[in-house]
């Protein structure tokens, strides 16, 4: 009889360790499947959300047109210029006085962006908007909005040597951008985009995760 139970015993410890191998693999294996499940990416919450991409051209271009009125508003072109010399007004006419790109877009020698723009809009009518990070795009990546078509545009947007490196997610956190966000406190005397930002935001993340792509055209 006690040589029975020593058997048993034999045998017992081992049909344990394997139960309890296989609880914890059948743990792992649903921890994995909640790691991998995907859900919607919901805007304002995408940092905490997968980013799913589900492609719609029809959605897409759709969304981009609306990000492309604001895009080429005043308030975001003035700091998108096709030369050297940021725009200025609702009329984005060049800056009067004539300050210069510089290679990391904050100015030359003396003229740099900081003098006049301050961390905060400096009071009164059609003073100068500011911001902690007040430039343009470097001398290395221009960003160019001025005079680009909705295609052409949308095609340098999703490009990482001319969007700065950014990745999808890169981009769409990039709505909350600082000198973004500026654009709707303009200070006294300007033009706000067509769109308010939180409108504006779910028509870019709108347009990145149904495929990001370009209108037709040239």
């Amino acid at each position: 009889m006690k040589k029975q139970l020593h058997h048993k015993k034999r045998y017992l410890l081992p049909l344990r360790a394997v139960a309890v191998i296989g609880f914890l693999l059948s743990m792992v294996g649903i921890m994995a499947f909640g790691l991998n499940k995907k859900t919607e990416p919901i805007a304002g919450d995408t940092k905490t959300k997968p980013l799913v991409i589900k492609k719609d051209s029809v959605a897409s271009v759709k969304a981009f047109k609306q990000v492309y009125t604001v895009l080429m508003s005043a308030r975001c072109m003035n700091c998108h210029p096709s030369g050297n010399i940021p725009l200025q007004g609702d009329e984005s006419q060049l800056h009067t006085m004539s300050p210069q790109r510089g290679i990391d877009g904050k100015g030359v020698y003396a003229m740099k962006c900081a003098n006049c723009h301050q961390a905060t809009n400096t009071p009164g009518l059609h003073t100068p908007p500011g911001n902690p990070n007040w430039h343009l795009p470097p001398a290395d990546m221009k960003m160019v909005f001025q005079g680009k078509t909705p295609r052409q545009l949308a095609k340098q947007l999703i490009n990482p040597k001319q969007n700065g490196n950014k990745n999808m997610q890169q981009l769409i956190e990039h709505a909350d951008d600082g000198l973004v966000l500026a654009g709707w406190n303009p200070g006294e005397g300007r033009t706000l985009p067509p769109m308010s930002h939180a409108a504006f935001k779910k028509a870019w993340i709108t347009w990145l995760t149904t495929g990001a792509y370009a209108p037709k055209g040239k």
